[in-house]
């Protein structure tokens, strides 16, 4: 049997790596055995001049590593970091479903803002024809709810899953995310 591959994205801020191992055990293990989840080591400082680029080649590398295709997801910064990727660099050919959780919505004026927007036309570049779905707490402390309707507004053909609680990052667990992804 062939292992269906996940890789996941991680959020920002320092030590956003080692916060988010937790939801990666937790799509493990909620995916079983026939899954393979790999968790890359992003640029761990956002503060580096030239970051979203370097961010957006590793995850060009990663997804281009898998020859028969991977399932993306992403929590927060990866999240949006992955729409970015999605609408601006790539076609997501080798993309077969995307999994976003509690991604940002960008704006503002500040300097350190403008590399992180999405185009607004960001949508219609998204692949034609991959599943993409999007999820929120209502309670999220990080990510307001606002930039969940956003997205809502802005991708009325994606799936979007709300939950009351499990805050920023999904203490509530992934069960919904794990069946979505076993569902395409």
């Amino acid at each position: 049997m062939h292992l269906k591959q996940v890789l996941f994205i991680q959020g920002g801020g320092n030590g956003g790596y080692e916060a988010d191992a937790t939801l990666v055990a937790a799509l493990q293990t909620e995916l079983g055995k026939d899954y393979t989840v790999h968790y890359p080591r992003m640029l761990p400082d956002e503060t580096v001049e030239d970051f979203v680029p370097q961010w957006l080649n590793t995850m060009e590398k990663e997804i281009a590593s898998f020859e028969d295709g991977v399932i993306v997801a992403g929590h927060s910064l990866g999240a949006s970091m992955l729409l970015k990727y999605l609408s601006e660099y790539k076609d997501g050919k080798n993309i077969t479903g995307v999994f976003l959780m509690a991604p940002p919505f960008w704006s503002g004026t500040e300097d350190w803002v403008q590399p992180l927007k999405l185009k607004k036309d960001f949508a219609a570049k998204l692949p034609a024809n991959t599943p993409l779905f999007f999820y929120q707490c209502k309670d999220d402390e990080v990510v307001p709810y606002q930039h969940f309707t956003i997205y809502q507004q802005q991708v009325p053909w994606a799936v979007f899953r709300e939950t009351g609680n499990g805050g920023h990052q999904f203490t509530n667990g992934l069960a919904l995310v794990a069946r979505d992804i076993k569902g395409i």
